[in-house]
């Protein structure tokens, strides 16, 4: 065992003492020592009560013949750290969750491990982590939170976000935003739509690393606690088959999950996620592969922000199983990889069903005929940008529109709520890429205002920055270059038109090539002061957005 390490011979007395300190018996102490990784807090809505899925955990972990032990990851919730310099912080805690359980397993050599994670950047960041480690490994979320309800009307946090747009144009009371403050996030869970979370959990039950119904059965449903239960006991049976993460995360693995991916509508943090994943597993995932699965996949379902379901309505369609069984029928899933259950996908999902054809569309009746998100391409993206097609408006999908360009998210926001934004305008936010930002902020602010106001199907917003799950409308983001790497981006000047095309896949900027020459020549990237510590280390060493925004060598 990995864990005699710590704990096998004369020479492991101490260690032995140790062990008992912590009122280990002989027994505990020869057993299999697995680690659970628990991102418990008492701040993010959707960690709230993974306490009780951690000691679930423990329970089956007991109950096949293993030890275990708990340790801490933190976490950053996405929506509470939006509009500010909090945000900042979300995706640069990926790296750190990852080097944190690496640095605690490696000190610690646990036969195994079970990571219980439920929000944003937490799930992808443990994911990193169990393919480095390559020890047997399972994932249990915490699952998604139910939506809430006012007045017969199904809400989300997109719900509460969008209010305050809502305000600022008159178009809603503060008595009727006082209600939807009230009930919008009615309790524990990741939040209810498909949003970066959810989107994440959903992946990693796909990629095989989460068992059946991880992605989807609720937080305050029981079945959650047996699936814990079921995952801490076989737990056990993957070490004893010795079934490792880079067993189960394999190029045909990573298909299946961007096929998923384009079914479902995910978040396009997926685009940033998915191939710091395949990274980590020494898999390279380009972006141009990920338009071709786009381009293959037919968009099934549509969850919030981009339709009115939610998570608890595709559970109870069937869940991801259903899904994947619909899009077997048509050649899309790879059907032969290994998953934490033992058995292949194939095998998972042989005696699935749809149980629920207006949530889980078949191919002849689906949204459209391809993904729900797509890659975007030309002199403003060289390297790429991406949007949530699928819950962009028909009416925006061709865009051409003059620039008002921000050189930050809040001058955006002040910019909107004074009315300085008109129908048929491009919002241009730049200075928040990985570098730039620096960290890469999310503009569900910004996004959430637009929709609210009424003019999501008349305004674009294009950044260098990225976007929540729960971001909707003709909101293009990952725009690569960025402005602090010298991206076209970056001399964007006010009045200039900007030319989308999504069914294309172009991002153009129509000024011509003597203009931007003269404008790059003069061009210096703006540099944001930021305090010493851990955002200008991550500064230095972040890749491009294309890329993932992993860590360079």
């Amino acid at each position: 065992m990995r864990s005699d390490q710590m704990k096998a011979g004369v020479t492991r007395i101490p260690h032995r003492a140790l062990f008992k300190a912590l009122g280990l018996t002989d027994k505990e102490i020869r057993q299999p020592m697995i680690g659970i990784v628990n991102a418990q807090n008492d701040i993010i809505p959707g960690h709230l009560h993974l306490d009780s899925i951690v000691e679930a955990v423990k329970a089956g972990v007991r109950m096949a013949g293993g030890t275990p032990f708990q340790f801490p990851a933190i976490g950053v919730c996405d929506g509470i750290a939006m509009g500010h310099e909090g945000m900042k912080y979300s995706l640069i805690s990926r790296e750190h969750i990852a080097d944190s359980i690496e640095i605690m397993a490696m000190a610690h050599p646990f036969d195994a491990l079970v990571f219980v994670p439920n929000c944003d950047k937490i799930v992808p960041g443990m994911l990193m982590a169990a393919l480095r480690l390559n020890i047997p490994s399972i994932f249990i979320s915490g699952g998604p939170m139910m939506p809430g309800y006012n007045n017969n009307k199904k809400l989300t946090v997109t719900s509460a976000f969008e209010a305050v747009g809502s305000v600022g144009a008159n178009k809603m009371t503060a008595e009727d935003a006082a209600q939807i403050e009230e009930y919008s996030c009615p309790g524990c869970g990741s939040c209810a739509g498909m949003f970066t979370a959810n989107s994440m959990n959903c992946m990693t039950e796909v990629i095989g690393m989460g068992l059946p119904g991880n992605g989807t059965v609720p937080a305050v449903h029981a079945a959650r606690i047996r699936l814990a239960k079921e995952a801490g006991m076989k737990v056990m049976e993957l070490m004893e088959k010795n079934i490792l993460p880079r067993d189960i995360i394999t190029s045909d693995a990573l298909h299946n999950a961007l096929t998923a991916d384009m079914a479902l509508g995910c978040s396009s943090n997926t685009v940033l996620h998915l191939p710091a994943i395949a990274h980590s597993a020494g898999i390279k995932v380009n972006l141009e592969d990920i338009n071709s699965i786009s381009k293959a996949t037919p968009q099934l379902v549509k969850l919030s922000p981009a339709g009115s379901d939610c998570l608890v309505d595709l559970w109870q369609a069937g869940g991801l199983p259903a899904l994947l069984k619909e899009l077997d029928k048509y050649g899309l899933i790879r059907t032969g990889c290994m998953t934490v259950t033992g058995k292949t996908v194939g095998e998972n999902i042989k005696d699935a069903l749809v149980k629920d054809y207006t949530v889980i569309r078949s191919r002849e009746n689906a949204y459209s005929a391809d993904g729900g998100l797509a890659i975007l391409w030309g002199n403003l993206a060289l390297d790429g940008a991406v949007v949530k097609k699928g819950a962009v408006l028909p009416e925006m999908m061709v865009h051409k529109g003059p620039a008002k360009v921000y050189n930050s998210e809040e001058e955006c926001v002040e910019a909107l709520m004074a009315g300085k934004v008109a129908a048929g305008d491009v919002i241009v936010v730049r200075y928040e890429g990985p570098k730039g930002g620096p960290g890469m902020r999310e503009m569900l602010t910004p996004t959430s205002v637009i929709a609210g106001m009424g003019l999501d199907n008349t305004v674009a917003l294009i950044t260098d920055g990225r976007f929540s799950g729960a971001s909707r409308g003709a909101a293009i983001g990952h725009i690569s270059p960025e402005a602090a790497a010298g991206g076209l981006i970056g001399i964007i000047e006010e009045g200039d038109t900007i030319s989308i095309d999504i069914p294309n896949n172009k991002l153009e900027l129509l000024v011509d090539e003597k203009t931007i020459a003269a404008r790059k020549a003069k061009f210096v990237p703006l540099e944001k002061p930021v305090p010493d510590g851990y955002l200008k280390r991550y500064r230095k060493m972040v890749t491009s957005a294309n890329t993932g925004a992993v860590f360079g060598e």
